[in-house]
């Protein structure tokens, strides 16, 4: 359904500054946009920075994309201690004396490489039995948690001081992963202790830090009248998939929720299951997903309406 006239709809990709929840991100971003429906697309933690893709208008309904797709973040520890939160913000709960060397940091990290089960660290959003950790955490709690998949699809080392043992390293992982828990299972494989000091989400899906907005260059934006410029469209978020450009009785079948057959979407991907972009007379309507029918052949039908 399109957006009303003069409606901002799109994506704003901000630069998280340290101390910030992303719902006080949200929050702040409502003020200044004068509007409520927004959300985020993908929590970081309150001393990360980074990219958070926030989402306006009609375009909160790709929210939940964005928070699924992969992530690339630059994070910093330090060895020889481990704390509750598994980062620099917690209580110290053990220190260790033993050292470890540049090569054995990367051999390391290198072992975090494919696909795993991580346990989410106590203090998280993550929800057992309806409540959430970080609230069960405050109370000096401590539960079960269940090991959930991830994917490590990039790790290395960029940084490591042998005296200081301090370092940084690079990585690109899935959903859910949690960047202080590899760096808490980074001491242990080292036969040390760990914390994660300093953590910067450097790309959220499709989007780079580059292309991230601070507060002040939003409020100038909105006092200046140009704040429009800032947001991406919806169909940022998808451009790894590919293009389908609906005739008009594509359109009208679109409309309706109908499959649409190939000959009215040129350019849908001819594979069971595969998703595209949708377009009508230049403009984005949908996520399509390509089905089989009953009666036999492909067509494409409509998977998110935007």
């Amino acid at each position: 359904m399109a957006e009303a006239q003069g409606t901002l709809s799109g994506v704003l990709i901000m630069d998280k500054p340290a101390g910030f929840t992303s719902h006080d991100v949200v929050a702040k971003l409502r003020g200044i946009l004068k509007t409520r429906k927004i959300g985020h697309g993908g929590t970081l933690d309150p001393m990360a920075t980074g990219v958070l893709p926030v989402f306006v208008g009609g375009a909160t309904r790709a929210a939940d994309y964005a928070a699924a797709q992969d992530k690339e973040y630059v994070a910093g520890f330090t060895l020889g201690f481990r704390t509750d939160t598994q980062d620099t913000t917690g209580e110290t709960l053990e220190t260790s004396g033993r050292t470890a060397s540049r090569d054995a940091v990367e051999a390391a990290l290198r072992g975090f490489l494919g696909p795993q089960e991580q346990v989410p660290p106590m203090y998280s959003a993550v929800k057992i039995g309806g409540k959430k950790l970080y609230d069960l955490a405050r109370q000096g709690k401590e539960v079960a948690r269940p090991a959930r998949p991830i994917t490590v699809h990039e790790i290395g080392l960029l940084s490591f001081d042998g005296d200081a043992q301090q370092g940084t390293f690079r990585v690109v992982a899935s959903k859910g992963t949690y960047v202080r828990t590899l760096v808490d299972d980074l001491g242990r494989r080292l036969g040390t202790l760990a914390a994660m000091h300093s953590l910067v989400r450097t790309r959220s899906g499709a989007y780079p830090l580059a292309q991230a907005h601070s507060f002040a260059s939003v409020e100038q934006a909105a006092a200046e009248g140009w704040l429009p410029s800032l947001l991406r469209p919806t169909d940022s978020l998808f451009l790894a998939y590919p293009r389908a450009d609906l005739d008009g009785y594509g359109f009208t079948r679109a409309q309706s929720g109908a499959f649409i057959a190939p000959e009215h979407a040129p350019g849908m991907p001819m594979e069971p299951g595969a998703l595209c972009r949708a377009y009508y007379d230049g403009r984005f309507l949908m996520l399509g997903r390509v089905g089989t029918l009953q009666k036999g052949g492909l067509a494409l039908f409509v998977h998110k309406n935007f």
